[in-house]
């Protein structure tokens, strides 16, 4: 494709016995941007990439060894600033049949995520600043055909998460940066599970279960102790290995799936769920400012109950598929950043918390066409997020930072032919909540701006259409290689959708402010060529 292309390739190693997989996926919007108009993007780099690999062996009828890898990454950098994140996964999967009702999976998994965030080189103030948190787990999991009416599923899992706050150091000969860490953090992370899938009668289906899991910190490590008013007092050393803090909790699960009728059933859930792994976030835009911590003894585990129903119908012989869901989120011991909070390199880190509820609630709508020249499904989904936090918004509940009310999807499908469609998907969603300012004060020769409530603003709505044409070739008796060339149009009618606005005083008059919007695609058309062989 002109925008991006990708490859998959699988074939035997060992006929019958050894397979492998590999595919590759990467854009090249970087290499089309010095034919840009505007000057200030010309030098830009903006692409990422994925690659997949995975290898399967059958080591005899009761035994799969499966061997899979994961790496991805995101770069973004131009005059100002240059940012990255990326993924790296790998797995080792052993399959063992017991018997024909027993079966399990024992899996061993490293996975790291990493980004980095800074400024360009070439002058006294250029750094960057990396993250990066890694995990390795072991687990196992077992399938057991119990009888007709019960399948049983069960397992244990333990991960060793390692947190890497942030390293910054300055880039490039002209730099005074010097060189900071903040210190690792370690925990490890347990949990056994047990579910049953139960048929009760013939339109009765239950799904029930409980986990139980556990989280610990361990040494080395340093905890601040903090007085009323979050300022450090002082802080404790533990030794390396040396387990400091435990959580523990009980996660109970139940579901039922009632069929009313052959076109029809209600489905019900409840879930309680433990987060022990914290993620805070300080920006609107789409940056990967993005703060990953442990909880701790100053910062308990996120939890939440959630219940969910809903009704299904099929029309016209289930061709049509149609569903309404309602769900409520209570959550607790939610966290968020104080005004102003100092987050980079901050060792007092936990200091910016507070911590508080919050609560969700919504309603999802869709209807599919599953067959016809004409194909596709709407969707619609109506929900509110909300926090409250005492030391934020003077107590006062308010927008959590992705609430956006209404999302709707449309995705359609047009058979012109067998070998020719047209496809479109329009997307709309009410814009992020941001906290904006309202005013300003002048204090000696320094403005500073004042800001509105939390969240009390929202981005501009966000909304845009894509659409695509495929033709097939025509497939022709003992060719084994078929292709596919798609015409495509990403954001069709230009929506400039907004990915951050900030406000910057004017230099011509600086008693005036004005909001400047930043976006970063408007059309982008694109030519693909699908094969396979």
């Amino acid at each position: 494709g002109t925008i991006s292309s990708r490859l998959t390739l699988e074939g035997p190693i060992i006929k019958d016995r050894t397979s492998f997989l590999v595919a590759g996926r990467r854009t090249y919007v970087d290499i089309f941007l010095p034919l840009a108009k505007n000057e200030d993007i010309r030098d830009n780099i903006l692409y990422f990439y994925d690659f997949n690999a995975k290898i399967n062996h059958r080591i005899d009828e009761k035994n799969r060894i499966f061997l899979s890898g994961y790496f991805g990454r995101d770069v973004f950098s131009n005059d100002f600033a240059r940012m990255s994140l990326g993924n790296q996964t790998a797995t080792i999967r052993w399959n063992h049949l017991f018997s024909q009702k027993l079966f399990s999976n024992f899996t061993m998994i490293h996975s790291m995520y990493d980004y980095q965030l800074g400024t360009a080189e070439g002058n006294a103030s250029s750094f960057i600043w990396k993250s990066k948190m890694q995990n390795q787990s072991l687990k196992g999991d077992f399938t057991w055909f119990a009888t007709p009416g019960n399948t049983l599923k069960f397992g244990a899992s333990v991960i060793y998460h390692t947190f890497d706050p942030g390293i910054a150091e300055g880039t490039g000969s002209e730099s005074l940066f010097t060189s900071y860490k903040l210190p690792q953090n370690y925990a490890i992370e347990y949990g056994v599970y047990i579910s049953n899938e139960q048929k009760i009668t013939e339109k009765l289906m239950l799904k029930y279960g409980v986990r139980f899991s556990a989280f610990q910190n361990i040494g080395p490590g340093t905890i601040y102790n903090y007085d009323q008013d979050y300022n450090a007092t002082d802080s404790t050393v533990y030794s390396k290995s040396k387990i400091f803090n435990t959580y523990h909790a009980f996660e109970p699960r139940l579901g039922l799936n009632y069929i009313l009728s052959t076109s029809s059933s209600i489905k019900a859930s409840y879930s309680r769920t433990v987060q022990y792994v914290q993620l805070a976030q300080n920006s609107t835009a789409g940056t990967p400012l993005d703060l990953w911590f442990p909880s701790s003894p100053n910062v308990k585990p996120q939890k939440a109950d959630q219940f969910a129903l809903g009704y299904f119908r099929n029309l016209k012989d289930n061709t049509i598929e149609t569903s309404a869901e309602v769900y409520y989120k209570s959550m607790m011991d939610v966290i968020d950043f104080k005004d102003n909070a100092e987050l980079l390199l901050n060792p007092e880190l936990e200091g910016e918390l507070r911590i508080g509820k919050g609560w969700s609630y919504g309603m999802e709508l869709m209807v599919r066409k599953t067959s016809g020249k004409l194909s596709g499904w709407v969707s619609y989904t109506l929900s509110a997020t909300r926090r409250q936090i005492a030391e934020i918004n003077n107590g006062r509940s308010y927008r959590a930072p992705y609430e956006k009310p209404h999302n709707i999807s449309v995705v359609l499908n047009y058979e012109f032919s067998e070998r020719a469609v047209l496809s479109g998907n329009w997307v709309y969603s009410t814009g992020a909540p941001v906290t904006f300012p309202t005013g300003r004060a002048v204090i000696g020769n320094v403005i500073v701006p004042i800001y509105s409530e939390r969240n009390a603003y929202r981005l501009p709505d966000y909304h845009r259409l894509d659409l695509s044409f495929a033709i097939k070739e025509k497939n022709k008796k003992n060719r084994k290689w078929q292709g596919e060339w798609n015409f495509s149009v990403y954001n069709a009618y230009g929506r400039k959708n907004a990915w951050a606005i900030n406000f910057l005083q004017d230099p011509a008059n600086p008693n005036q402010t004005y909001a400047e919007k930043t976006y970063l695609f408007s059309i982008i058309p694109a030519i693909t060529y699908n094969f396979k062989f």
